[in-house]
């Protein structure tokens, strides 16, 4: 019995994690060939990634056509003036994220985050600026990570310095919510879930320690800016790098295409791996229009 629920927890992560993933035409040899032309010429090359390489490990992203968050569900992400101003939402957020953390947190990286670290270690990339808060190129490797909209991993009080690893947040929101049901159905990008509103008003929202200020996990909610320093961390990697490739990112987000915009000015090459249109499809040099993961990683073995 205990081997027919292993496999069978086995065939639902792999349901899970294609489920995400949208139609695509599978790479050709045309397709293969140019991008390995464009890593061989590259040496200090900045990757630029979106939520389309986390959906091969199980987490849906928000635009992609009939699979990504707005087509399955009617939910729009949390706006950060309205988790600042209202505690209400602020409740609804965290009693949402308690119980999707579990199950987002041990998610695992896949054969692209894999790649990307082979890439680093071999010197071929430079740097590495995802969209994600998901830490999945921390768990695959990758060191010279910039983690453009924050981590869901890091909690941190609005009104004070006091921060917290979500790790141990988990354990005092447990303690003050005991009676709440681990049941949920889809997780989504920033790691929350679907709850009845009767869940909802029962839960306990956290708060600081220190000065009974609200908490916020380090992430760019919509609506709200890019930490100065930040950006220009990243401009200066993009400045040191000769090539920027861009893999999983509609590059929807104008913190993710003024990248792209900065590296045309500059001269540098841009290749675009990634299954549908993105924003700069008609200023790249290369686009291919694929799963990341049936690629990059046959690439990287010919590197």
């Amino acid at each position: 019995m205990q081997l027919t629920l292993s496999k069978l927890f086995q065939h639902s992560y792999i349901l899970r994690q294609y489920a995400y993933v949208p139609s695509y035409k599978p790479p050709d040899e045309k397709d293969y060939m140019c991008l390995l032309e464009f890593l061989q010429k590259h040496t200090r090359v900045l990757v630029l990634t979106g939520a389309g390489i986390s959906t091969e490990s199980g987490i849906p992203d928000y635009r992609s056509k009939e699979v990504g968050l707005y087509a399955r569900t009617n939910h729009k992400p949390i706006q950060y003036q309205e988790f600042v101003k209202y505690s209400n939402v602020r409740q609804r957020y965290w009693a949402r994220n308690f119980v999707g953390w579990p199950r987002f947190s041990s998610i695992q990286p896949n054969a692209t985050h894999f790649a990307i670290r082979d890439l680093e270690k071999v010197g071929k990339i430079s740097s590495v600026v995802t969209q994600n808060v998901d830490r999945l190129h921390h768990k695959a490797g990758s060191v010279n990570v910039i983690e453009l909209h924050g981590t869901g991993y890091i909690v941190k009080c609005l009104h004070c310095s006091y921060e917290i690893d979500r790790f141990k947040l988990q354990v005092e929101l447990l303690r003050k919510n005991p009676e709440m049901e681990s049941s949920f159905s889809m997780i989504r990008p920033d790691g929350d879930v679907e709850l009845s509103k009767e869940q909802v008003d029962k839960f306990r929202a956290p708060i600081c320690p220190d000065c009974n200020g609200p908490l916020k996990p380090d992430i760019v909610f919509f609506g709200d800016n890019v930490p100065k320093e930040r950006v220009e961390r990243v401009r200066h990697e993009v400045s040191k790098s000769d090539a920027i490739f861009v893999l999983g990112s509609s590059l929807t987000v104008y913190s993710s295409y003024r990248i792209i915009l900065q590296a045309k000015d500059e001269g540098k090459k841009i290749a675009v791996l990634n299954i549908g249109p993105t924003r700069a499809d008609n200023i790249v040099d290369l686009k291919i229009s694929t799963k990341c993961g049936d690629i990059l990683r046959d690439v990287c073995r010919n590197l």
